[in-house]
């Protein structure tokens, strides 16, 4: 089959993807790529049946990625029937309050970075700052010093040998050293290679709204050593956060009500982009479906194509299944923890797209309706898919253990199966809107891994453009088609409506609409709650608000321009 590769993708593909020989030429096409995928996850099926079709699951997990209708996780389109073979994206590991368990830590980040893929930690146990070390009579240096250690470590292990990891780091609100974490990014150059995210329980958010003090407990002793105005802490978390964007929230009390496993223990942390909570040691493989192919046309109208979607559903929880089989972990207890739970994340990406191709303004009442709609879908159907594995091939090996016997559930191969993730590379490789996010602009430069620049005018309003008679600049003239809905071109109204962008839209709605996913997602979701850089604190504050009542398991904000080096950007400097 013809693939259909935009320029933009064919660049991340040579750059990042493709298998290269030992003077750095690429080795394979970006269909020999998806071939070799497709071969090494396809031969799972022979674990199962040796007498299975397996070549024939080749074949349409083949379909499924050269028609960029499904595509999986960076490290398997990049290891999959390679040496290094570690196929999963997402990992938590302990950080217990020992030298030796830090280090040891320390020491399987490396590993898991070299690999490809990404950590997250939460340092929630580490003694806090100026405590006592009985051992050595001396003091304790606190969470933030040890995450400076993992933060040189990571800028030296560069991810697969492609682009230097990436971290989350969360503390819990109640640590004594939690102002010293949240405000730690208000010098930029610290922590570059984390992602910082507060642990935010019920408590606090009571405690805030009430007005009331709240309660620092030394997580050495258990006992309390201070107690603070939680309003003028969570005033602080707000401040930091418009200044750079960081810390995000995540609401640990949430999770942990969906937490399938709480006999395992308690969830603490996330993968770098916090879509996926995982108990320590765990690890996730995540997929995306493209929904911009699971709309049907007819000379009149464009409708979604429902069969078409449950049909693909089915194959990409299989296809994630089939990664678990085949898949080369770092080390032996993520092998094992993996594997007795079974943990995958089927997302979707090209959401705003979709709305458009249906004629639907993102962030509208109608919008939200599609997005309940489409993910309540996906969800029934993955849970259904994971059903109907575990009657093949024997339900996650934990299931005992888990929420679901008493819940009277029938068993599941997978222990969750929906989650929504960010898509960057994902959705520029398809040719489509990134994750559940709005389009930022009409015409922009994303900065992608490996200081790659990719400058586009959006496809799908290139494509609409043109079909209604509008004229817009040649992506190559350095012109910002955004200054068409600034009226400096006539644009039909139902276009500029249409094609709303990221920072046209209200905080509100962008919550509303994380919520709406998250309503039917097991894991949680990843999306940005996009500012203007005029917005005031107090409307951010209560943005953050919003994202605890509505639902949200975590929220992650940014203003325009409040750090240097944006990822994306409009084609100018235009402010969009």
């Amino acid at each position: 089959m013809r693939i259909e590769l935009s320029e933009n993708a064919l660049k991340i593909l040579e750059a990042r993807y493709l298998k290269k020989d030992e003077q750095g030429n690429l080795a394979e096409t970006p269909e020999e790529m998806f071939r070799r995928v497709a071969h090494h996850v396809a031969s799972a099926e022979k674990v199962f049946d040796w007498n299975s079709k397996s070549a024939r699951y080749e074949e349409i997990f083949f379909e499924l990625m050269a028609s960029l209708t499904f595509l999986p996780n960076s490290p398997t389109l990049m290891n999959a029937g390679r040496e290094l073979g570690q196929l999963s994206a997402c990992f938590v590991l302990p950080v217990e309050d020992r030298l030796d368990s830090i280090f040891e830590t320390l020491k399987e980040t490396a590993l898991i970075h070299k690999s490809g893929g990404g950590t997250g930690f939460s340092f929630s146990r580490l003694r806090p700052e100026n405590d006592i070390v009985a051992t050595t009579s001396g003091v304790a240096s606190g969470p933030v010093s040890f995450m400076k250690i993992f933060n040189t470590a990571t800028e030296i292990v560069k991810q697969g040998g492609t682009r230097r990891g990436a971290n989350m780091g969360v503390l819990r609100v109640d640590h004594p050293d939690i102002e010293r974490f949240v405000t730690i990014k208000r010098n930029l150059n610290e922590l570059q290679s984390f992602n910082l995210s507060v642990g935010i329980s019920d408590g606090f958010m009571s405690a805030v709204k009430a007005g009331r003090d709240y309660g620092l407990v030394n997580p050495r002793t258990g006992r309390p050593v201070r107690r603070i105005a939680a309003g003028g802490l969570f005033d602080l978390i707000t401040e930091c956060a418009w200044e750079s964007g960081e810390p995000g929230l995540l609401f640990l009390d949430r999770i942990n009500r969906d937490n399938p496993l709480p006999l395992l223990g308690a969830i603490e942390a996330t993968n770098p982009c916090g879509e996926q909570p995982l108990l320590p040691y765990e690890s996730c493989n995540l997929g995306s479906i493209n929904l911009t192919k699971m709309i049907r046309r007819t000379p009149d109208s464009a409708l979604v194509d429902w069969d078409r979607l449950k049909d693909t559903v089915a194959l990409a929880v299989r296809f994630l299944d089939d990664v678990i089989e085949v898949n080369h972990f770092p080390f032996s207890e993520i092998e094992r923890m993996t594997r007795l739970n079974r943990k995958i994340g089927l997302g979707v990406m090209g959401f705003a797209h979709f709305l458009i191709l249906l004629g639907i303004e993102y962030g509208s009442p109608e919008s939200i309706r599609v997005a309940q709609e489409v993910m309540s879908f996906i969800s029934e159907h993955a849970h259904a898919a994971s059903r109907e594995l575990a009657g093949q091939r024997g339900a996650f090996p934990n299931y005992a253990r888990s929420i679901y016997p008493r819940k009277g559930k029938i068993p599941l191969r997978n222990a969750v199966v929906t989650t929504i993730a960010p898509t960057g590379t994902l959705s520029i490789i398809a040719d489509c809107s990134s994750g559940i996010e709005p389009l930022y602009a009409l015409s922009t430069t994303k900065v992608v891994a490996g200081g790659i620049e990719l400058s586009e005018i959006d496809p799908v309003f290139e494509t609409t453009a043109r079909e209604r008679g509008v004229l817009i600049p040649e992506p190559r003239t350095g012109s910002c088609p955004e200054s068409v809905l600034k009226g400096e071109i006539p644009l039909p109204e139902d276009i500029r409506d249409l094609f709303v962008t990221a920072l046209e839209i209200p905080p509100s709605k962008h919550v509303e609409m994380q919520a709406a996913f998250q309503r039917h997602t097991d894991n949680a979701v990843s999306k940005t709650i996009n500012f203007p850089s005029s917005i005031e604190v107090s409307e951010m504050k209560e943005t953050l608000m919003l994202a605890y009542e509505t639902g949200c398991k975590g929220i992650t904000i940014y203003r325009d321009r409040s750090r240097a080096g944006q990822v994306i950007r409009c084609s100018t400097d235009k402010v969009c």
